[in-house]
């Protein structure tokens, strides 16, 4: 591997080598895990590429294919599961100088990767009175590019599912790392290829969504005198078809009082809450929905003054990980799951069996049409070997656990190899360039992921070219 005859083939595209800004680019949100801060502290690329179109993109590729330089993409560099950490060192591709809306049609957006998904809402909107279907708490920041690639879900999922339903992405463009690379064009089922792969087997550079209609959404905190009844009643919102929302989620005590630093004065002592976004013709509905649940109407951003609305964050930015983040600025010992919970018995058993060492927190979702208890509860963090217990008290009582401590695709997720994403990283990544490390049937086919053992990439090491 030689950085510097990569560098000499880039050409006028513009690098970073100084390096202080190069490790905090090689950087995303994995220190929301002790246990990826201890792994992965030390990880940084050696420059960082910034190109400005496909044919950018394609030059990069190409240099990085012959020299044998590790690429790790990166858009906002957002993500929590150490996605865009360079384990072996190399270059980091930032996409986010290619951030232009390049089409939008009365049902759909189609942006380059490094475009910021807030931004794209203000164009469509403006432009056809659309907005995206879902998105994560970090909107204001995150791409849309980064999002496919590292995401699952956010805001709005518990309308509209996940983003590896069929239909939640139109289509996408992706380069191959070649030779000569290509410029693929997916659609259908072959999305799923290259969506949530933490771009190991292609470079997303563009993207076509859906668009839903847009609404003026109004926040609302409803609170409740136990967890139970607030996460029943999050489930029962959810499950209401006449009611339109983006965002339902509910949040045991202490967790509003202590880490809602900004809507405190509107929680009372020990309350739980339910955090809602409803569209202004469901407002009134919801209220009455409340009352009959016996809920407390605690904030509606509709009725908050101007210096309210300029104080307060929305509501997305209490939720989701955000939760986590919030909780951290007040006490670094925290730290999160990401677990499942089939019914609200299994809420109520884990609850009882963890009490205040799991603060419980819980988005509502829908999955094939089903309302789901997607959970990412707070954890009181001891020790890993504590975590690990945790997470066996969830296996053993039938919740599944996402592992956010893990830095690898199958590790992270469903603990089983996607074939179609290794055969892909086959075609369009022969040489295993693209972030190598994050994909365990890659690395090393025969790992038993039943084993209980953490797969340790035994490189991080620079990359060697075949």
């Amino acid at each position: 591997m030689s950085i510097a005859a990569f560098r000499a083939d880039l050409g006028d595209i513009p690098v970073e080598d100084h390096p202080r800004i190069v490790q905090q680019r090689s950087r995303d949100h994995y220190w929301y895990s002790p246990v990826l801060k201890a792994k992965l502290d030390h990880v940084t690329a050696e420059i960082v590429v910034s190109p400005r179109s496909n044919d950018e993109v394609k030059t990069t590729l190409a240099a990085a294919y012959k020299h044998g330089v590790a690429i790790t993409p990166r858009g906002a560099g957002t993500g929590n599961y150490g996605q865009a950490m360079p384990l072996s060192g190399g270059a980091m591709l930032n996409l986010m100088s290619m951030d232009k809306v390049l089409d939008i049609k009365k049902d759909r957006v189609r942006a380059q990767a490094g475009a910021v998904l807030e931004q794209m809402d203000h164009q469509t909107k403006a432009a056809v009175g659309g907005e995206l279907r879902f998105h994560p708490s970090t909107y204001r920041m995150a791409s849309i590019g980064g999002f496919i690639a590292g995401g699952s879900g956010g805001v709005g999922s518990v309308r509209w599912g996940g983003l590896r339903n069929l239909g939640s992405i139109l289509g996408m463009k992706v380069i191959t790392c070649e030779a000569e690379p290509r410029e693929l064009d997916l659609e259908g089922e072959d999305i799923l290829k290259v969506a949530h792969a933490y771009g190991t087997n292609g470079i997303i550079v563009e993207a076509e969504m859906p668009l839903a209609p847009a609404h003026d959404w109004v926040d609302m905190i409803v609170g409740f005198d136990s967890f139970i009844a607030a996460a029943r009643f999050a489930e029962a919102v959810a499950l209401q078809d006449g009611l339109l929302v983006k965002e339902v989620s509910s949040y045991a005590a202490p967790i509003p009082e202590a880490y809602f630093n900004r809507h405190k004065p509107y929680i009372k002592a020990g309350q739980s809450v339910v955090l809602i976004m409803v569209a202004p013709v469901s407002a009134a509905a919801m209220t009455l929905f409340t009352s009959h649940h016996k809920g407390e109407m605690l904030y509606r951003s509709d009725r908050a003054s101007e210096e309210e609305l300029k104080r307060l964050p929305p509501v997305y930015e209490l939720a989701w990980n955000h939760t986590t983040l919030r909780a951290l600025k007040v006490d670094p010992t925290i730290t999160y799951l990401q677990t499942r919970y089939p019914t609200i018995d299994h809420v109520q058993k884990i609850v009882d069996l963890l009490g205040d060492e799991l603060p419980m927190h819980i988005e509502m979702t829908r999955q094939d049409g089903i309302v789901t208890f997607a959970g990412l509860p707070l954890v009181r963090y001891t020790t890993e070997e504590r975590l690990e217990e945790i997470i066996r008290i969830h296996e053993d009582n039938d919740c599944n656990v996402f592992n956010p401590h893990r830095y690898t695709l199958e590790e992270g997720g469903m603990k089983r190899t996607d074939q179609k994403q290794l055969d892909f990283k086959r075609e369009a990544d022969p040489r295993g360039i693209l972030n190598p490390g994050k994909m365990v049937a890659w690395e090393n086919p025969d790992f038993d992921f039943g084993a209980g053992k953490a797969w340790l990439f035994d490189g991080l090491n620079p990359v060697h070219a075949a």
